[in-house]
């Protein structure tokens, strides 16, 4: 079984594309309502998740802390992240041993950039989107077979990057503090009531009103609203005016 968190849809093509070449089963944490899972004899657990400001999302801890399972014989991890983990690994591994498994296997994949909420962030060039694609789909053969094997790692495969600790245990606390409101989202008046921002948040934080989208206090900064909008109607505040939304367009 594959556990899975996705906003934007990058996490969710990976888990797919392991979940079709393992034989495997996907499941997004987001539809669990605290029902039992038994793990079979032989079967791997993995979890395939976005790194948000260098951390997993609150949603996936969240998700570990409630799943009920037996213990797992054989689990691992896949990241998704734009650039570079941080202490992303040590933050799931805890969480796991929390719950009294143990975290065999861990890996990062660079996927097309998605934030824009903050200045200096944006997508990424399509040439550039073109590239990590094609490099992430040969890692994820690489992680395949590496899964197959049951590969039991002393350390985890993930790209850091510089001062992990710094952007991990310090910078992604004040992020978690501060960027996580939703009180700057607002829709101009390109927005036609579609409902897609509605449908297509994974935390059910949206609801529109008179026509128009609301946003609830249980938002994890996904961003699949600014990016679905088909009339580039939503905005947080002033950081996204004018930025290009990502469509993933080469998730095939």
């Amino acid at each position: 079984m594959i556990f899975y968190f996705s906003g934007v849809g990058n996490s969710a093509w990976v888990a797919q594309s392991l979940a079709q070449r393992l034989n495997d089963t996907t499941f997004a944490i987001t539809k669990y309502n605290d029902e039992e899972y038994i793990i079979k004899p032989g079967e791997s657990i993995g979890f395939v998740f976005p790194i948000y400001s260098w951390a997993p999302p609150k949603v996936v801890i969240d998700f570990i802390n409630r799943l009920k399972i037996n213990t797992p014989n054989y689990l691992y991890f896949v990241c998704t992240c734009g650039d570079d983990t941080g202490k992303t690994a040590d933050v799931f591994a805890h969480a796991v041993e929390q719950r009294g498994w143990h975290c065999h296997a861990g890996y990062s994949i660079a996927m097309p950039n998605t934030y824009v909420s903050l200045p200096g962030f944006g997508i990424d060039s399509d040439e550039i989107e073109k590239q990590k694609i094609e490099k992430a789909k040969i890692r994820i053969e690489q992680i395949i077979s590496d899964i197959k094997a049951q590969k039991r790692m002393t350390k985890y495969d993930c790209h850091e990057g510089s001062i992990p600790r710094f952007k991990t245990y310090v910078i992604n606390p004040l992020f978690t503090k501060y960027q996580l409101t939703t009180k700057p989202f607002y829709s101009t008046d390109a927005c036609i009531s579609c409902h897609q921002c509605e449908q297509k948040c994974p935390l059910h934080n949206i609801t529109l009103i008179n026509g128009k989208p609301q946003w609830g206090n249980n938002c994890t900064q996904c961003e699949a609203c600014f990016h679905i909008c088909p009339t580039n109607a939503i905005q947080y505040g002033k950081y996204t005016k004018g930025k290009q939304q990502y469509k993933g367009k080469l998730l095939k």
